[in-house]
């Protein structure tokens, strides 16, 4: 439900947005744990993506064919859950997750994944290493200075000339999982990439203009940034 109250600031940048005058709160769902790291969550992450129907009717392929529209590349997929971006591009990257649950369900369908902890002394962690980084449907999980702190850490592994993708759920998307704490849209998510030293190159809705958002609950914000410097420089910042 909307919490009425002051438009809201989440990244905390001095930010107002004009898509939401209020702040929302996500409402109960029995079918979503309350921690994101756990175990029962990974299980319902992958139950959300493995039902029959869902397969027959290809809801994935919009989301599928949006993601390689970008040409991410080489892609480092943090927050990669159980791996379904990483399916999406065929395998070509590595995907970095908290939950052990889900990086073990991703290393079992022959996805590249770790945890936070495993992959700094993988062999994969290489400044400059990737040709895009990918933060989707993970920010909403975070409070704010924390996710600001996941985009810088994990830059520095982006070549310069490469790019920063980060989707986030819109109204109806953030109220469905209780796990959600901040809600970021376009303006929030362009405050986070600017404050980060990348220039946007894209800001955008989809599958459907903002409005469905409001009901349409797998309605995204997507932004795209370009890496406008050395991933040297951003070493250690």
């Amino acid at each position: 439900m909307f919490v009425m109250g002051k438009r809201n600031d989440p990244v905390g940048l001095g930010i107002e947005s004009p898509e939401m005058s209020t702040p929302l709160t996500p409402e109960p769902a029995a079918s979503a744990p309350g921690e994101s790291v756990t175990a029962d969550y990974a299980r319902y992450l992958a139950a959300r993506g493995s039902p029959l129907w869902k397969r027959i009717l290809g809801v994935q392929w919009p989301y599928r064919w949006n993601l390689r529209s970008l040409d991410p590349g080489y892609v480092l997929d943090v927050g990669c859950g159980v791996g379904r971006n990483l399916h999406h591009l065929d395998g070509q990257g590595v995907g970095v997750d908290p939950n052990v649950a889900c990086v073990r369900m991703a290393s079992a369908a022959g996805l590249k994944a770790f945890t936070e902890e495993e992959f700094p002394s993988s062999r994969y962690a290489r400044v400059g290493g990737f040709d895009c980084l990918l933060i989707s449907h993970v920010l909403e999980h975070l409070p704010a200075a924390q996710g600001v702190e996941m985009v810088r850490r994990y830059l520095p592994y982006v070549r310069r000339g490469g790019q920063l993708i980060l989707i986030t759920p819109q109204h109806a998307g953030f109220r469905a999982d209780p796990t959600h704490l901040t809600y970021l849209d376009l303006n929030h998510l362009r405050a986070v990439v600017e404050s980060s030293g990348l220039k946007v190159t894209r800001a955008y809705s989809f599958p459907f203009p903002l409005w469905a958002g409001r009901w349409f609950p797998y309605n995204e914000f997507v932004i795209t940034a370009e890496v406008v410097c050395s991933a040297e420089s951003m070493v250690d910042k």
